[in-house]
């Protein structure tokens, strides 16, 4: 079968490397140009990229993927795998494939459409998450759905651990999708539409905390955004502000404090919340590395 993955983010790796592991190597892998990383703005390739050069797989690399559709119809595809890849595609190339062009997203469709499904399961305290493989269209994860399998949501759970769980159950969910298309038993359920919802690319800047959310809202949101956003708000330091970072875990108390009020008692760095107070454990004041609370405490003396 000849197949071709479009993919940049990791969690679509061992995806590709499975198809490999099953004798399915794809005759091409496009995937997003390299990036300016770092300090020194080194620039990077996807991790993707690599895992193809070593199996020697071509790589195509389009600023806009419309720029390689001769490149690919060249290639007499059978079927199109995308997963994390980053562009809507156009129709001429959706269509190129004789069997399927198919997406692998990290939600259960049609909840969380966009490119921060993973996040938004965990902040909207969702008991469960999943995998759907679904037939591509010109429009954001809105094709008609093969399979969808799920996992449970674990309660201290953190965006990146969803992120890697949800990237080791994409394989067996794509090769169960890929085996019901080429044996023609594969279902088309369309979507339904009054159950969608959309999720914007999130900034770093959407990891500022708002304390006038309740306690149990910002946990999750702490939890969720790590690693990627992160979160943060400004703390007030020898009279100036300064952007504390916040990271998981944190505790859950019934404490009666302002919204952003702080509390700095016997070790423990408390903040109000609209309803309940979180305590803080590891946290990276702006300049500095990122310590437990006590020992930044401890420095305040």
């Amino acid at each position: 079968m000849r197949i071709a993955f479009l993919g940049t983010g990791e969690i679509a790796i061992p995806a590709f490397k499975r198809l490999i592991a099953e004798g399915m190597k794809p005759v091409v892998l496009v995937t997003q140009p390299d990036k300016p990383v770092g300090r020194h703005h080194t620039l990077t390739p996807p991790a993707i990229k690599t895992v193809a050069l070593e199996a020697g797989i071509p790589v195509l690399q389009p600023e806009k993927v419309k720029e390689s559709i001769d490149e690919l119809a060249e290639l007499d595809l059978d079927l199109m795998v995308v997963m994390a890849y980053g562009q809507i595609l156009p129709k001429k190339l959706i269509t190129l494939p004789k069997i399927a062009c198919i997406n692998l997203h990290a939600s259960l469709l049609p909840k969380y459409r966009g490119a921060a499904c993973i996040q938004a399961a965990i902040e909207a305290g969702d008991a469960e998450t999943g995998i759907t493989v679904m037939h591509v269209v010109k429009a954001l994860d809105a094709g008609d759905i093969i399979l969808a399998k799920s996992i449970p949501i674990g309660e201290k759970e953190t965006g990146g651990e969803l992120h890697d769980r949800l990237a080791d159950l994409a394989p067996e969910t794509m090769w169960e999708a890929i085996g019901q298309l080429t044996s023609g038993t594969a279902s088309r359920t369309p979507q339904d539409e009054s159950q969608v919802s959309y999720i914007s690319k999130l900034e770093r800047d959407h990891g500022r905390l708002d304390f006038s959310r309740s306690a149990v809202e910002l946990e999750r949101q702490i939890r969720a955004y790590d690693p990627w956003p992160g979160t943060f708000t400004v703390f007030t330091d020898g009279g100036k502000e300064r952007r504390l970072k916040i990271f998981p875990p944190v505790e859950i108390l019934d404490r009666d404090l302002s919204p952003g009020e702080w509390e700095m008692a016997d070790g423990n760095l408390l903040v109000g919340c609209d309803k309940g107070s979180l305590r803080l454990q590891d946290i990276q004041l702006e300049g500095s590395r990122r310590m437990k609370t006590e020992e930044f405490l401890r420095g305040r003396k």
